[in-house]
């Protein structure tokens, strides 16, 4: 299998690519090292792939036409693209729209464009995300569930993502799987989200920010089990008619953020001082899976609880940091 894998120096990216090379296919990454959180980290991630031969990186913008082309010139036979680069993060959202635009929007049709030039193209994956409920009642999520009212910017753009996707896959017979992501977590993860920030701020022994005064749950799903469900995806094309899917890639199981905390603490050997906040614009209270579908479909099975993800973190992190220097 070729594929051509975007966002590859970034955290599920990196993974994926990882265990594509891992079964021996070739992998062309593309990925811009934007400076949303600490270069030094992705090329950390990216030093560990180039040492792989049937890795090949591209240092690309994947809503820039011109760019993509040439990478697609070089790289003709292709058959399949994993699509997960995008400009992440829901506050962010609020303060630089335009990029979410660029990216996320403009970036999606950028790469099915792609998708119709290759010969021997088979199917096309890409990162959607549990966003796109915004602010849903009913539990657990099901792709069956209404996604017209999403809360944030980053949110409207994944929904746009997946509208987009069916739209060419009607128009041009494209096969294409779009993956909600639930709240993923493990080593080499982002900077940007909860249990980097935790334990960074445990670790130095400064308060954490806990929103809606504590009364937050996310589906947190260990990185590993999110790129089984990927490949899985990649290796399951859509028989229906136009040939577009969507699944959600959670943990099933809604956890309590101040329980999250709370293995974080253990796991460090340290207690946190937190500071309750109010909500935040664009976010939401609770995320929980129903993977009935990909399960059905995928044999999605994921099996890493946070008692055991968290610890495996908490190791790569203070590994990462004694090895790598910060930027």
């Amino acid at each position: 299998m070729q594929v051509l894998l975007t966002g590859a120096a970034g955290f599920i990216g990196y993974h994926v690519a990882e265990a594509l090379l891992a079964r021996g296919d070739t992998v062309v990454g593309v990925d811009n090292l934007n400076a949303y959180y600490e270069v030094s980290l992705k090329d950390a991630r990216l030093a560990r792939l180039k040492a792989n031969k049937n890795f090949t990186f591209e240092k690309a913008d994947i809503s820039d036409r011109q760019s993509m082309a040439i990478v697609a010139a070089k790289h003709s036979s292709i058959t399949h693209i994993v699509h997960l680069a995008a400009q992440a993060g829901v506050r962010h959202s609020l303060k630089d729209p335009y990029t979410y635009i660029s990216s996320n929007v403009m970036g999606q049709v950028v790469m099915l464009e792609l998708a119709r030039e290759f010969a021997s193209f088979e199917h096309f994956v890409y990162a959607s995300s549990s966003s796109v409920y915004g602010g849903n009642t009913k539990l657990p999520f099901s792709i069956d569930d209404d996604t017209e009212q999403p809360n944030s910017l980053y949110a409207a753009t994944k929904k746009a993502d997946e509208l987009i996707g069916h739209t060419y896959a009607h128009l041009y017979g494209i096969p294409s799987t779009g993956l909600r992501f639930f709240t993923v977590y493990g080593p080499w993860g982002r900077p940007d989200m909860a249990a980097f920030l935790f334990t960074k701020a445990i670790l130095e022994g400064q308060p954490i920010r806990v929103f809606n005064h504590g009364e937050m749950w996310r589906d947190f799903t260990y990185i590993d089990d999110i790129v089984a469900g990927i490949l899985a995806a990649v290796a399951h094309k859509p028989a229906r008619t136009p040939p577009h899917a969507v699944y959600n890639l959670g943990n099933h199981k809604s956890e309590k953020l101040t329980d999250f905390i709370g293995t974080l603490e253990r796991a460090l050997g340290r207690k946190a001082e937190y500071v309750l906040e109010p909500m935040q614009q664009g976010d939401v209270a609770r995320t929980y899976a129903d993977i009935e579908a990909s399960r059905r479909d995928l044999g999605f099975d994921p099996k890493t609880p946070i008692s055991e993800g968290i610890p495996r973190f908490v190791k790569w992190y203070q590994d990462y940091y004694r090895t790598w220097p910060k930027n």
